[in-house]
C-alpha cells in the first residue's frame, strides 16, 4: 500500500464536501447539486438532498427513503461487496453508529482510503458492530476526542435510566427521556428490553424511525404514540420524545414530569444543568477517546485526517506520538450538530 502524492489526494475537501475525483462521487455531501453521492448513514447532516445519485447499504434503505424521499435513486449493496465507481472499487464496512451506518473503503491505483463516518465500537444491539479496514489514509471523526470522554457500558447506563424511572414511578411522576429520534431512542428501547418488559410512550416524531428498526428485526421494548386527542394521567409513564420537544407546548400535557437526557455530553459536569435537564445519562453513539486511538492504530493508516468536534487537539496529540495527522476544515464546521 501507498500514499498518493500530497497533491493528487485519492479523496479530497471541497466546498460541497469529500469528493474522489477518480470515481466522481462525493461521501456524504453537504451542498449541492452533485451528480453521485455515497453515503455512510442516514442522519441529516450526513444524508442530504443534493445529489441525483445515491449509494449506501442495504439495512440504510428505509431510513433514506424517508429522510430524502421514496423516488431518489438509490444504488443499494450489502456490507462488503464491491461496487464499481470510475476507476475506483468502492464497499462499505459496519460503522457501529446506527442502523446501516458504513463506513467507506475507496481503491484505486494500489492505494486503500477508508472514511469512517460517525462510528462506535461499543455493543449496540440496534445495528452491526464496527469493523476495522485496514487502509492506507484514514479520515475519522473527532467528536468526543478528549481524554474526559470515556463510556461505560451500555447496560449500565440502561440500568441507571431504569432505576430512574422505577423512582419516579415510586413518587407518581413522569419519565419523560429525550433522545435522539433516529439510532438514540431506539438503542435506549432496545438496552431496556433486556431488562423490563413495560411499555414506553414515543412522541410522535419517534415512532415512524422505530417501526423501521423493528422491520429490521430489532428487539426493543412494546411503545406505542402519546394520545395527543385525549387526556390522561401519564404517572408512572416513560415517555421518550426528540430533544427539539425540551421547553415546547407538547410538554405542557405532562404534570409532574421528570426529565432525562441520553447523550455523550453528559459526561462533562455541568451541561445537564446549563441544558435544563433533571437527570443527564452518558450515552453516545460516537467513539469515545480509547476508541478513537484503539482505532486510529489498528488501521495501520500512516495518514490519518480528522474532522468534528475536538480534532484539532487529537491532530496535536498524534503529531507528538509521530503520526502524520492533519484537520479537515470547513464545510464540516457546518455539521457540528450532528446527533451523537
Amino acid at each position: 500500500m501507498k500514499i498518493s502524492h500530497a497533491s493528487h489526494p485519492l479523496i479530497r475537501m471541497t466546498d460541497c464536501g469529500l469528493f474522489c475525483e477518480e470515481g466522481n462521487f462525493y461521501i456524504d455531501p453537504v451542498r449541492g447539486p452533485v451528480q453521485h453521492a455515497v453515503i455512510t448513514h442516514g442522519h441529516s447532516d450526513h444524508a442530504r438532498g443534493v445529489s441525483n445519485f445515491y449509494y449506501a447499504t442495504s439495512m440504510s434503505e428505509p431510513i433514506l427513503r424517508k429522510r430524502l424521499g421514496c423516488d431518489i435513486d438509490l444504488t443499494l449493496t450489502d456490507y462488503g461487496d464491491t461496487i464499481t465507481l470510475g476507476t475506483t472499487k468502492v464497499s462499505f464496512h459496519p460503522a457501529g453508529h446506527i442502523l446501516g451506518s458504513a463506513q467507506i473503503r475507496v481503491e484505486a491505483n494500489g492505494e486503500v482510503w477508508v472514511v469512517t463516518g460517525d462510528f462506535k465500537r461499543d455493543h449496540d444491539p440496534t445495528c452491526a458492530p464496527f469493523e476495522v479496514v485496514p487502509c492506507d489514509t484514514l479520515i475519522s471523526e473527532a467528536t468526543f476526542a478528549l481524554p474526559i470522554y470515556r463510556w461505560k457500558p451500555a447496560r449500565d447506563v440502561a440500568l441507571e435510566i431504569l432505576r430512574w424511572w422505577e423512582k419516579n414511578i415510586s413518587e407518581q411522576q413522569v419519565s419523560v427521556l429525550f433522545c435522539y429520534a433516529l439510532g438514540k431512542a431506539q438503542r435506549v428501547l432496545a438496552e431496556l428490553a433486556s431488562l423490563t418488559d413495560r411499555s414506553v410512550l414515543l412522541h410522535g416524531a419517534v415512532v415512524p424511525i422505530t417501526e423501521i428498526y423493528r422491520e429490521a428485526g430489532v428487539q426493543m421494548l412494546p411503545t406505542s404514540k402519546v394520545d395527543l386527542q385525549t387526556k390522561h394521567d401519564y404517572s408512572g409513564e416513560m415517555i421518550i420524545a426528540p430533544p427539539s420537544a425540551a421547553g415546547s407546548l407538547w410538554m405542557r400535557r405532562f404534570k409532574r414530569a421528570q426529565t432525562g437526557f441520553c447523550s455523550g455530553w453528559m459526561r462533562v459536569r455541568g451541561q445537564r444543568r446549563r441544558r435544563g435537564y433533571d437527570r443527564g445519562f452518558v450515552l453516545s453513539d460516537h467513539a469515545d477517546w480509547p476508541s478513537l486511538l484503539q482505532t486510529l492504530s489498528e488501521s495501520q493508516a500512516r495518514h490519518i485526517q480528522l474532522h468534528h468536534g475536538y480534532s484539532d487537539i487529537l491532530v496535536r496529540y498524534l503529531c507528538e506520538q509521530g503520526v502524520h495527522a492533519e484537520g479537515l476544515g470547513a464545510p464540516f464546521a457546518e455539521m457540528e450538530s450532528d446527533p451523537e
